[in-house]
């Protein structure tokens, strides 16, 4: 198994955060588990997309599934990233809207 240091699980949970569907899922997992389908239509994606994007919360370490009969469950992998979470809406940035523009390049971590 590889070791994983600080400064990685750090870039990874940045790039998780730097898309916004995968920042709508995280948000939407601090509060509980979720099921792909109910997520997807409130987030107002294709289940594809919606797929894909969890695949690569998978891979990043941020969540868990958990199969239940032909459905799956997916939460947050540790309930600090909630708490996480939490912190981070709760500040107040200046923000330049011309610093880091989001790109349509944006790929999985």
């Amino acid at each position: 198994m590889q070791t994983v240091t600080h400064s990685d699980a750090l870039s990874r949970f940045g790039c998780a955060l730097s898309d916004p569907t995968r920042a709508e899922i995280l948000l939407m997992l601090r509060d509980g588990s979720g099921y792909p389908a109910e997520m997807a239509d409130k987030i107002g994606v294709s289940r594809q997309i919606l797929s894909n994007h969890l695949a690569c919360l998978r891979g990043c370490g941020l969540v868990v599934t958990h199969p239940e009969g032909r459905r799956t469950r997916y939460e947050l992998s540790d309930r600090r990233i909630a708490h996480a979470l939490d912190d981070l809406v709760g500040l107040v940035l200046d923000v330049d809207p011309a610093c880091c523009p989001a790109s349509a390049e944006d790929a999985c971590c």
